[in-house]
């Protein structure tokens, strides 16, 4: 048998177009289509999610677990022609549920040891702490509420209305003046 007889048995696809996922599903059980659609399209599919991702090794990983899911429900594919389609569409949800899970780490992440402030930073910033906190202390319950939805929790004025159950005049306006409060609080 010569060499380009022994990979074409093989199923290397390089030299020619993948089979149809269609041909794949009427003549071969579901781990030979899936086997099948892995030689076909693994490598394109690698690619995609590297370039969305930057991590070649997450991208395997997506990748793999695509595979694993389409393996697992093949029976519940009404067309099985279209697996390589919903192939791809898992693969862009996963990469951007990997994005999404990053941006969350990456606002949670501790600062590196070393890179912390000085002993005497660590005072004043409890210090001014409690200062802020004995001032939200000396205005309305409203305006107290409304300024911590807002600064500490970064609500919009919708949602503070909502939650509060007043309207959002009345967020602004309670806003406006604890502000104009603290200031005077800490002009003094």
């Amino acid at each position: 048998m010569t060499q380009a007889t022994e990979t074409g048995a093989m199923g290397d696809h390089s030299t020619g177009p993948p089979p149809s996922t269609a041909a794949l599903s009427r003549d071969l059980s579901s781990d030979e289509a899936v086997s099948a659609l892995y030689s076909a399209h693994y490598v394109a599919l690698v690619r995609l999610a590297t370039m969305l991702l930057h991590d070649q090794g997450r991208a395997e990983e997506i990748v793999q677990d695509a595979f694993v899911s389409v393996h697992g429900r093949w029976w519940r594919l009404r067309e099985p022609d279209k697996a390589v389609s919903y192939l791809r569409t898992a693969v862009v949800n996963r990469a951007r549920s990997e994005l999404r899970h990053r941006k969350v780490a990456a606002k949670h992440e501790p600062d590196p040891p070393g890179a912390g402030a000085s002993a005497e930073s660590h005072v004043l910033a409890r210090a001014q702490r409690g200062a802020m906190l004995a001032a939200l202390d000396g205005l309305s319950g409203r305006q107290r509420e409304v300024l911590i939805l807002r600064y500490y929790l970064d609500l919009s004025e919708s949602d503070i209305a909502a939650t509060l159950r007043i309207s959002r005049g009345a967020v602004k306006s309670h806003s406006s003046r604890g502000l104009a409060a603290l200031r005077t609080t800490w002009e003094h």
